[in-house]
């Protein structure tokens, strides 16, 4: 298949790429290569071979989750800077300071 430099100035300008005069010659040879390959390809036969959606195995790296008991309120608020009945005391940001 080979491509027209009005087709290679239209992919050009899908991809917003700014094409220099005369490299739509360059890039039509390049790109009509790539689709020649890819006409080779579709003439193989891959009835036998199952759909592939990932070629390396995927695992998991992360252990498995284990519940363990959390910190009380009292453990949870002894390291804030400020605490107002047993909840953080956090400085608003949405509001002007004095």
């Amino acid at each position: 298949m080979t491509l027209a430099r009005e087709q290679v100035r239209h992919v050009a300008w899908l991809a917003r790429l700014g094409l220099e005069e005369g490299e739509e010659e360059f890039y039509a040879q390049q790109l009509s290569g790539i689709l020649g390959h890819i006409d080779r390809l579709q003439q193989l036969d891959t009835e036998d071979i199952p759909p592939t959606a990932q070629v390396v195995e995927v695992i998991n790296p992360l252990r498995d989750d284990v519940p363990e008991p959390g910190l009380d309120q009292a453990e949870a608020l002894a390291g804030a800077p400020a605490q107002q009945d047993g909840y953080f005391l956090v400085k608003a940001i949405q509001e002007a300071e004095p």
